[in-house]
């Protein structure tokens, strides 16, 4: 059977000053340092030891500026797939917070009401099922080869937590998924065999303490 890793990207930071719940809104692109999130990781998969031919993004404008980079360095066409988009949210286009934030209005708060489904937005179990599957396809399209997705936290998190068994619920502030992460599995056939977690742009984090690749 073939062997066949499809890398699964979070984006890199984006320029959001008014700290909105952007979600799938138009027009939301990389900050400066997103822009270095984003090369840094071409430049990891450019001069690592590494066999990708095919590079797909999520059609959202900053998976789309984080993929360019990775696919004009190792010669590919981008290619655009929407299961890999956001997740959809009620709260898109506020802010999300207690203090001058939507949580401090009742009107929102029955969308809370279900942590498990979750409530304020698209299912767990939906995202599951389409970033499975264009993992799926990537993994045809790459077989015996290396894929890389370009997605975001939450479809990526819930992604891996199905991919290993795990319940879909979770708390947030626990997800193994900063930005410019790479999520890597490795599939014997269409069997996973392993996972494997990086930060090739670690140290360009907030707070970084510097070791990249942590």
């Amino acid at each position: 059977m073939a062997t066949t890793t499809v890398h699964l990207m979070r984006h890199g930071e984006v320029f959001n000053p008014d700290k909105i719940l952007y979600g799938r809104i138009p027009g939301y692109h990389l900050s400066e340092l997103g822009h270095q999130m984003a090369q840094r990781v071409a430049d990891h998969f450019s001069a690592g030891d590494f066999d990708i031919t095919v590079v797909t993004a999520s059609p959202l404008q900053r998976a789309q500026e984080t993929a360019t980079p990775i696919a004009a360095g190792l010669g590919l066409e981008l290619g655009t797939d929407e299961r890999l988009i956001e997740a959809g949210n009620y709260f898109e286009g506020k802010t999300f917070g207690v203090g001058d934030g939507s949580l401090r209005h009742p009107e929102h708060w029955p969308h809370l009401i279900n942590p498990f489904r979750p409530s304020w937005g698209e299912a767990y179990k939906e995202q599951v099922q389409r970033m499975h599957a264009a993992v799926e396809t990537a993994r045809q399209q790459a077989e015996g080869h290396e894929a890389v997705l370009v997605s975001h936290q939450l479809p990526i998190w819930i992604a891996r937590q199905a991919f290993e068994n795990k319940r879909l619920w979770h708390d947030p502030r626990k997800r193994q998924c900063s930005l410019a992460s790479v999520t890597s599995l490795r599939f014997d056939g269409d069997r996973l065999v392993g996972l494997h977690y990086t930060e090739p742009a670690g140290d360009l984090l907030p707070g970084a303490s510097g070791v990249s690749g942590a």
